[in-house]
């Protein structure tokens, strides 16, 4: 009989704390197991969606690391403003091919206007370049991302090998 006795009262115990750990208000015991298979529940979906937000991170990072390093080991733009509107770029590239055209054409949408240049094919490509702005407003920042564009990085933002220097 003490035996049983013992038994209800370990097992209200273990009732008690299962509530409590679940948030639940009910009294009865098949409640309190509902609602503990409720909260489980709810707990294993916050947690899927967890891992899912972790590897869509992990895989954003994965990417952003690899353009960041095939940007910083096959080409280089710096961009130095002189005087207001005027510009001194350098742009280096470990492949060739034509990018002289879509750099030029870059240039045209920008009114930047080429004073000097010097362009090279021979290990790759590159180009230094004196170039002058219609709009005397515009920015070294501007100039290096419609060049990353034109060199064929698309929405690139400036990282560490990209230097804007006002």
């Amino acid at each position: 009989m003490a035996c049983k006795v013992q038994k209800r009262i370990s097992m209200r115990r273990k009732f008690h704390i299962l509530r409590a750990l679940s948030h639940s208000n009910y009294a009865k015991r098949t409640s309190i197991a509902k609602s503990t298979d409720l909260y489980i529940y709810k707990i294993m979906i916050a947690l899927e969606s967890i891992k899912r937000e972790y590897e869509n991170l992990l895989a954003t990072r994965r990417e952003s690391l690899k353009l960041l390093n095939h940007v910083q080991e096959s080409k280089k733009v710096k961009v130095e403003k002189v005087m207001a509107g005027t510009f001194v770029l350098r742009v280096t590239c470990d492949e060739g091919g034509d990018k002289l055209v879509s750099i030029l054409e870059a240039f045209e949408k920008m009114c930047l206007n080429v004073e000097k240049a010097k362009v090279s094919c021979e290990n790759g490509f590159s180009l230094e370049a004196i170039v002058v702005a219609e709009d005397q407003t515009l920015d070294a920042k501007d100039v290096i991302e419609a060049l990353l564009k034109a060199i064929g990085l698309g929405n690139y933002q400036s990282g560490k090998k990209d230097s804007v220097k006002d």
